[in-house]
């Protein structure tokens, strides 16, 4: 999201906003949201409609659905095919940020690199913008799990050998594969619409630190977009247009200028990739390349990755007070659990500007602003 808000109209409010962002948004291991438990039957229209369920309801706006790869919604859901028990870690969980790396960052822009494209994505020096990273909860961890176990024999009803357990599959067209895809596409649409609803808390909060409306504050939903997710795509492939399922895993979409699925007013400029880093460096925005059509699918990288495991990462933040480093730095952190913090450590990450400058010589994403951190909320 982008704000009207200049870094120097905010920076004496982030103890404040960073403390009510915390407590107006639940998060860590197995958050619920007392105030949103859902019925099965709730639940299921969420699964099929995503983010427009949650705009129906109150949280957010028409325009925001613009603005959300595939206008929030992935056809072919069906609740069907999602189990009671992921169904059951659902019902509770909308409208929370989880824990791991998931968060709610406040930052400002530092740099940009593309006046033009900067400008047609509302963005300018010093600008107050917020990023939210979450998915699909426990409900998309579950289907994940219920699936592997189906995908496991299906590997071998189907004769397909493997290097690693770890890629089991089914051939798309096969019972198990449009079964998968058609719990998968519900999955999405949860976390769209639980993106679409913490977006609408975070705006919620923001008029009440500063007393202003939303409208008057400018908060603008930029861009909405995936990462570990499987879609269906026209690509070419040796010369001919052919339909493919584009996995990407820990990887997001990067659609080139003119591309029809990326929103009107980014038309001349394709579609925005955002690439999140760590808490204590900073963070990108980037548009998609006709390159990336030709290279990689239309794809790009999500994030930083890590060089640290989480146990490794706790190991070298032991004995530090990481929330404190953070503070001397200008960086608000507030978290459900110290664990956490440790293990996200800014050192558990790869410098996401060297990979950003990776993406960018490649011709894969072409660069138009980086955001520094100033809060953090974490599960």
């Amino acid at each position: 999201m982008r704000s009207g808000l200049e870094r120097g109209e905010v920076k004496g409010h982030m103890r404040k906003l960073v403390d009510s962002l915390f407590n107006n948004i639940p998060s860590g291991v197995g958050s619920k949201r007392k105030d949103l438990r859902l019925s099965k039957s709730e639940l299921r229209k969420v699964l099929v409609k995503g983010a427009a369920w949650a705009v129906r309801q109150g949280f957010g706006f028409d325009i925001d659905l613009e603005y959300i790869e595939e206008q929030g919604c992935i056809q072919g859901a069906d609740p069907d095919l999602i189990s009671n028990r992921a169904l059951e870690r659902g019902k509770a969980q909308l409208g929370t940020l989880g824990s791991g790396n998931h968060f709610v960052e406040v930052g400002y822009v530092d740099e940009i690199y593309d006046e033009s494209a900067a400008n047609t994505l509302g963005l300018f020096l010093d600008q107050v913008t917020i990023i939210v990273h979450t998915g699909s909860r426990g409900l998309g961890h579950q289907v994940c799990d219920d699936y592997i176990k189906i995908l496991m024999q299906s590997t071998q009803k189907y004769g397909i050998e493997l290097p690693d357990r770890q890629l089991c599959c089914a051939p798309i067209g096969s019972k198990e594969g449009r079964q998968y895809l058609a719990a998968m596409a519900g999955a999405a649409n949860y976390a769209f619409a639980n993106r679409q609803i913490i977006f609408h808390w975070v705006r919620e909060t923001f008029e009440r630190v500063f007393r202003m409306s939303s409208e008057q504050l400018g908060l603008k939903l930029i861009y909405d977009v995936c990462h570990n997710i499987a879609k269906i795509e026209s690509h070419r492939v040796n010369d001919r247009e052919m339909k493919v399922c584009v996995h990407r895993k820990g990887a997001t979409r990067a659609f080139p200028p003119n591309h029809p699925d990326i929103p009107d007013a980014y038309k001349h400029i394709g579609q925005p990739v955002l690439i999140p880093g760590d808490m204590g460096r900073y963070s990108y925005v980037l548009v998609g390349t006709e390159h990336a059509m030709k290279e990689t699918f239309g794809s790009t990288c999500h994030g930083a990755g890590r060089v640290l495991s989480r146990k490794q990462a706790k190991k070298v933040a032991k004995g530090r007070a990481i929330i404190r480093e953070l503070d001397d730095q200008g960086i608000t952190v507030r978290s459900a659990g110290r664990g956490t913090v440790a293990e996200e450590i800014p050192e558990a990450y790869k410098d996401v500007g060297q990979v950003v400058e990776v993406v960018y010589g490649a011709g894969i994403s072409r660069k138009v602003a980086r955001l520094r951190p100033m809060g953090v909320i974490k599960g």
